[in-house]
């Protein structure tokens, strides 16, 4: 699913693992975007360990148990 401007607006602050509207986990494609995404924030300098491993937990609870310990 795409998401244009309008549809982030009107999205819920919990279908979002990072700060403010930044990766947005609304369905299991953008999941696992952000958990990708995360890692290449954390390798390019953007954001702390700390904040890749909550982007990537809130990302994998999206996705269910299958992946919540990996």
């Amino acid at each position: 699913m795409k998401l244009d401007a309008a549809k982030r607006r009107s999205m819920p602050k919990s279908d979002f693992a990072g700060g403010g509207t930044s990766f947005p986990v609304n369905d299991k494609v953008h999941a696992r975007l952000a958990i990708g995404g995360a890692t290449r924030s954390f390798r390019a300098g953007n954001i702390s360990a700390g904040k890749e491993a909550q982007i990537k937990s809130a990302a994998r609870a999206k996705l269910g148990d299958s992946l919540a310990g990996k």
